[in-house]
């Protein structure tokens, strides 16, 4: 029953647009309707992070060098390094399709909200988580989409016109949140139910668009209940790799508790948020919904997982400043 404490409701709502996309085939019409809403939506979107994110939250979270720099390298090095090593790994067991969004879910930025949350409750740095996480999903708008080129680019037909459309898509739009954020931040941070209401609403047009699409073109008759398990499995090691490493990783850096902590939070996350509506620029229509599966079901197995770990940190003495 504790465990249920931990499923988001939202992740509910996403499984049952996905079973419901895959019993039920939407006509073409439709499906077009949806990825141009969806387009526009997550335009709106990054619109709305420009407005929400102080840009001196930026600049004062890169004075922590080590700490940033940590999260930077395990987000966009080693989080990559793993998925290059599973990918070989995992294909014969789970398809090209799932070890395709495998290592597309490595490439992606950290997640902001779960990330700064867990920190808190694990009495960790929240003002570096703050900024870690914010940063990481700022420089992810340009760095992810080079990197599913360079490393995914052959065999899913991304080239540099998929790193154009993110540019203009998502980072100018998000540039000019930026310049409206001295006129309109306050209210955007206060109004809370805006951010929530846009950022979940754009995520499931996205998957509704893509599961659509997937199921108009029979994607879902070459998946197995073998390959939903062995994605469960392969989505737990990953993480489990990576809290580890983060973790010690800290230890050897001679980071403090509270910059450990951040660094465990941050580091080992990926963007649900920002990953599906990447996705969905970023890839040809016939692999969105395969390669946004893998983001869902890690997304929820790092929340649960770290749900529990913040909660012993912080009756472990996570206030401490020393190991």
């Amino acid at each position: 029953m504790k465990i249920l404490r931990f499923v988001d409701p939202f992740i509910v709502s996403i499984l049952v647009i996905l079973i419901v996309g895959i019993i039920f085939p939407v006509p073409a019409q439709w499906i077009d309707a949806l990825t141009t809403v969806g387009t526009v939506a997550v335009m709106v979107l990054f619109l709305v992070y420009g407005m929400r994110l102080r840009t001196s939250e930026v600049w004062e979270g890169l004075k922590n060098l080590r700490l940033q720099g940590s999260v930077f390298a395990s987000t966009f090095l080693f989080f990559p390094i793993i998925g290059l090593l599973f990918y070989p790994i995992a294909t014969p067991f789970l398809g090209e399709h799932f070890a395709t969004g495998l290592l597309y879910l490595t490439l992606l930025p950290s997640t902001v909200q779960s990330s700064v949350s867990f920190t808190s409750i694990a009495g960790g740095n929240v003002a570096g988580a703050v900024c870690s996480a914010t940063i990481s999903n700022v420089l992810g708008m340009a760095v992810t989409p080079l990197l599913v080129m360079l490393i995914m680019g052959a065999s899913t037909g991304v080239g540099w016109q998929s790193v154009i459309d993110v540019l203009v898509k998502l980072l100018i739009p998000f540039i000019l949140g930026q310049l409206l954020q001295p006129r309109f931040g306050d209210w955007v941070r206060r109004s809370r139910w805006l951010t929530k209401t846009v950022d979940r609403g754009t995520i499931l047009i996205v998957v509704a668009a893509g599961v659509a699409g997937a199921t108009a073109r029979g994607l879902w008759s070459e998946v197995t209940w073998t390959d939903a398990l062995g994605l469960v499995i392969a989505s737990g090691i990953i993480l489990a790799v990576m809290m580890l490493g983060t973790w010690h990783s800290a230890k050897l850096l001679s980071l403090n508790r509270s910059d450990a902590i951040a660094l465990l939070m941050c580091g080992s996350k990926k963007s649900l948020a920002t990953g599906l509506p990447m996705a969905a620029i970023i890839f040809p229509p016939h692999i969105v919904a395969a390669v946004t599966v893998p983001v869902i079901v890690f997304h929820q197995l790092q929340l649960m997982v770290a749900a529990v770990l913040a909660r012993r940190l912080s009756l472990g003495g996570a206030q401490e400043t020393t190991w």
